[in-house]
């Protein structure tokens, strides 16, 4: 695996389990300052963290190879984490190779990934207060 070890993944997972409210693991694992709801500079602080740690060869960018080991612990990482079905507003779908790649080359730079967190963000901010917490999971619009 690289130089992913259990502490890289712990980065975006927990292993506390499944949870009950739609979200909460997205909070838990966003979450840095404790307050229940992630904010963009939340988003792109982790995003970094994230980054470093599936490019595994340090050259500046997740390469199609290293997403592949990216998209695997994420599906992995919502398997045992989240309900399935939540669409659009599923976290991991900003998250994916082709929703970063913005010059579309193929692989993604940090700053990509990084400047990429405030729409994330808002593609899962349902209520449009520029956060999101596990309000913006639940049933509704």
């Amino acid at each position: 695996m690289n130089k992913m070890t259990a502490t890289a993944l712990a980065v975006i997972m927990t292993s506390t389990g499944a949870l009950a409210a739609p979200g909460a693991h997205f909070i838990e694992s966003w979450d840095l300052n404790g307050d229940k709801a992630v904010s963009v500079e939340e988003a792109e602080q982790r995003r970094d963290d994230v980054f470093a740690s599936f490019d595994a060869n340090d050259d500046g960018y997740i390469d199609a190879e290293e997403y592949k080991t990216f998209d695997e612990a994420r599906a992995n990482d919502q398997a045992n984490h989240e309900p399935a079905g939540r669409g659009a507003r599923n976290p991991a779908n900003g998250m994916r190779l082709e929703g970063n790649d913005n010059d579309k080359d193929g692989k993604v730079s940090r700053e990509e990934f990084l400047r990429n967190a405030a729409g994330w963000i808002a593609s899962i901010d349902r209520n449009g207060d520029g956060v999101v917490t596990t309000a913006d999971f639940g049933p509704g619009k």
